[in-house]
């Protein structure tokens, strides 16, 4: 139990069924709903961290929060660096004890993505940790700040891609956007399909929030086996404080504190369940 390799989770995933829920945190509240979650339910999971976000929670200060309540879980939990962009911050997440890192260069050309990706790689040896990257373009971006163009994942790229750098995990892009989605998303699960009959690795689903529940259950049976959950855990740690003041339920911090929490909490306890690994961490 307790802290774990991305990778065994997702090992054990593919062997089991069922995909790994990776959710995106911000402060110790959500880092304690989540948890909450995972040990009622019995789910292995992941926590995570993307680094257009540490403008808000510096890695040196949020990082060792999240390994001290990953070690003294009772669940495996991996430890995740989300959306690296630059080795200096990939190289700080492994120091602290990350057990895991992405290197997404999915805007960068094929042959650019590949070198990064071997040199976060060489970089996340000594260390042991999993490395994750991305190929095709999820659409948004993950702090909303861009409006990125969606290019969905090539089969013949992924198996190129893989081939090449023999990464953890890879991320795909199958229709999928981070954000809220201002329409309904039509997955290409022939896309997903064709990915998975060509390479062995585990698949990454970014941008879970708004999929509908029978997708994210087709996804995690064609091969996906992370699933990241960022945009509905932060509305749901809002809509739960919102709707604390208004019923009258804040009293003081505390109060603030425990709404905090009891967001994250119900947010990660549904996605768990739909993605059919409660139970799973027994």
């Amino acid at each position: 139990m307790s802290l774990v390799n991305m990778k065994e989770l997702l090992a054990k995933a593919q062997q089991g069924g069922y995909a790994v829920g990776s959710f995106s945190i911000a402060n110790m509240e959500m880092i304690l709903g989540v948890i909450k979650a995972a040990e009622e339910t019995k789910s292995p999971i992941i926590l995570q961290i993307a680094e257009v976000r540490l403008n808000h929670s510096p890695l040196a200060i949020i990082g060792p929060a999240m390994l001290a309540a990953a070690e003294q879980a009772k669940v495996p939990v991996a430890v995740h660096l989300d959306h690296g962009t630059s080795l200096a911050c990939i190289k700080q997440a492994l120091a602290l004890g990350f057990t895991s890192v992405m290197f997404d260069g999915s805007h960068l050309p094929l042959e650019e993505n590949i070198a990064m990706t071997k040199a976060v790689i060489e970089a996340a040896r000594p260390y042991g940790a999993a490395v994750e990257a991305e190929i095709g373009c999820v659409g948004g971006s993950e702090d909303g700040s861009e409006d990125i163009a969606m290019r969905c994942t090539s089969p013949e790229q992924a198996k190129y891609f893989y081939e090449e750098t023999g990464v953890d995990a890879l991320a795909i892009a199958i229709g999928n956007a981070h954000g809220f989605y201002k329409q309904a998303p039509e997955l290409r699960f022939d896309i997903l399909e064709k990915v998975r009959d060509t390479v062995s690795v585990p698949l990454v689903l970014h941008g879970g929030t708004g999929i509908e529940p029978e997708d994210f259950i087709r996804c995690h049976q064609s091969g996906i086996k992370k699933i990241n959950i960022a945009t509905a855990t932060f509305a749901a740690v809002e809509n739960s404080v919102r709707q604390a003041y208004h019923e009258g339920r804040i009293g003081g911090y505390y109060d603030l504190h425990g709404a905090e929490i009891q967001g994250a909490y119900e947010n990660a306890k549904k996605h768990m369940e739909i993605f059919y690994c409660t139970g799973k961490a027994e």
